[in-house]
């Protein structure tokens, strides 16, 4: 793989806690963006952005439409909306019908992010109680990016990470606690 440009992330059920650990882990310096789909089934994700934001040493933003997608920022998609990444490396944001039962759709964003940043992208899959993730992922995988998924094993849900690799593989499959310095080693000069 190529010096990473970008990260992906998708989670669902136990979402909350792994970011805690994901974006905790982090080194201040990383420059990439990430942007990070997390089915909440809540109203918005300000609060979510609030309170990641108090751990990750990185800044935690909603994304919206048509803003630049910035290094060293954590983008959370909306709640409602599929985020997508123009070739432009901007946000837009659809209401187009669910996938997997979500809007927003991890396949849906792993998808776009893939079709821009090819093998310079990172797709990383947490818990989840769905399959939504696991043909973004493979789409991670087939454009030449790299691909993570937590360890079934130790996930808060399992369904989410066995799907993905059950679809699309990985280039690592790891507890959580190690995808933080994973991504670091990937990531930093």
């Amino acid at each position: 793989m190529k010096t990473a440009a970008a990260i992906v992330v998708g989670c669902s059920t136990g979402g909350f806690d792994a970011l805690k650990v994901l974006l905790g882990g982090l080194d201040p310096a990383l420059p990439q963006p990430l942007l990070v789909c997390c089915h909440t089934g809540s109203e918005t994700v300000e609060l979510l952005c609030e309170l990641l934001g108090r751990i990750s040493p990185l800044p935690v933003v909603t994304a919206a439409e048509r803003h630049a997608v910035r290094g060293s920022h954590v983008h959370l998609a909306p709640t409602g909306y599929h985020l997508l990444v123009e070739s432009d490396r901007r946000f837009a944001l659809s209401t187009d019908p669910r996938v997997n039962h979500s809007r927003p759709s991890i396949d849906v964003l792993f998808a776009s992010a893939a079709m821009v940043w090819r093998e310079t992208l990172i797709g990383v899959v947490l818990t989840g109680a769905s399959a939504d993730g696991a043909e973004g992922l493979r789409l991670v995988r087939r454009a030449g990016g790299c691909a993570i998924v937590q360890s079934p094993l130790g996930a808060q849900v399992p369904v989410m990470p066995q799907a993905a690799l059950d679809r699309a593989g990985a280039d690592y499959c790891v507890p959580l606690d190690d995808i933080p310095p994973l991504l670091n080693r990937l990531c930093l000069p």
